[in-house]
């Protein structure tokens, strides 16, 4: 249950959310391998429904732990009202509950991230997701104005996000505090300051259900040694096993297994990540594998576009050199 005080003044007047804020996935913090998902698109633009469930199929088999739909993986600004919505429409119908979907609603107005919002609610997603609307520099107060806005108009349990490099916005422990006050369940936290991250650890330590989760692939030991809860991780699109087989060995405390899985994960960065010289190349050399391995097409959204025939080889000497079938495969 949500309960969120009344701040236009009027006594008396308590909002609850009880079954409109629930999930299925709510008396647990959200933990884990959540892969932030690729959007597949057709060479037209339109939604790749063939590959999108093979890659859903993909993800599911190899034991993640959640999907994390339209956020900067799923080329989310770049995708129009109507394709948003066939996608968290296709994925919930793919996913039948096995594990929890999070939407990423967050847009440059507040009423067309509310009526994404409601589809997400109405197609059985579990969980919405929330960083600070992009293009205008605003200030923490004002952060916090417009989640008091947006919160009581949310139907779902929602986490929020930290992604500086997009949005213009560091979220303050502060905002982060106000948003828990308002509902919110978690934070992914993808600004790449470990002391940041560990210290929202400890300031939400004393919360069982609030989940802290990195967007930074490598933090993980060190996250989920500190208390946190698990990672949403670019390479568990084309990786997944890599990535579960070491939250595994982290929880298990396997520091053999820790070393050898983080050294791939590690080498993803150092490889499939950082082909060719534009800023877009994570989200190219992802899409880029899947393409490659037969899951979906690697067209994406303008203006990002796809690699060379040189870049997609280089990709694909990287992906002969990782040994994927013969060891995450077995796991």
């Amino acid at each position: 249950m949500h309960i969120i005080q009344n701040t236009s003044g009027k006594r008396n007047a308590v909002f609850l959310y009880l079954s409109v804020r629930e999930s299925s996935f709510t008396n647990k913090p959200l933990r884990g391998i959540i892969p932030p998902m690729v959007t597949p698109l057709l060479e037209n633009g339109n939604l790749d429904v063939i590959g999108l469930t093979t890659l859903v199929n993909y993800l599911l088999e190899a034991g993640v732990h959640g999907l994390f739909l339209l956020g900067t993986t799923g080329e989310g600004p770049s995708l129009d009202a109507e394709l948003k919505k066939q996608l968290v429409t296709q994925v919930c119908r793919i996913v039948k509950k096995k594990v929890p979907v999070l939407v990423c609603i967050t847009d440059t107005s507040l009423e067309d991230s509310v009526r994404l919002a409601d589809h997400a609610k109405s197609a059985g997603a579990d969980f919405l997701v929330v960083a600070p609307p992009y293009y205008f520099p605003i200030s923490q107060k004002e952060m916090q104005e417009y989640l008091v806005q947006l919160a009581p108009k949310m139907t779902l349990p929602f986490l929020m996000y930290n992604m500086p490099s997009c949005t213009k916005m560091h979220l303050s422990i502060r905002t982060l505090k106000k948003a828990k006050e308002l509902g919110a369940i978690g934070i992914k936290d993808s600004s790449g300051n470990q002391n940041y991250l560990f210290s929202l650890i400890e300031t939400f330590k004393n919360d069982p259900l609030f989940s802290v989760i990195t967007g930074n692939e490598a933090f993980l030991p060190e996250l989920i040694k500190r208390g946190g809860h698990g990672t949403v991780a670019g390479g568990a699109n084309f990786f997944p096993k890599l990535f579960v087989a070491l939250y595994d060995a982290c929880i298990e405390n396997d520091i053999e297994a820790i070393t050898e899985h983080l050294a791939w994960v590690n080498w993803v960065s150092d490889t499939i990540y950082d082909v060719g010289k534009q800023e877009s190349k994570y989200i190219k050399g992802t899409k880029s594998s899947l393409s490659l391995m037969g899951i979906c097409q690697d067209y994406a959204k303008s203006p990002i576009g796809r690699f060379t025939e040189k870049e997609r080889a280089k990709v694909a000497a990287y992906l002969a050199h990782f040994p994927y079938e013969k060891v995450y495969f077995r796991l």
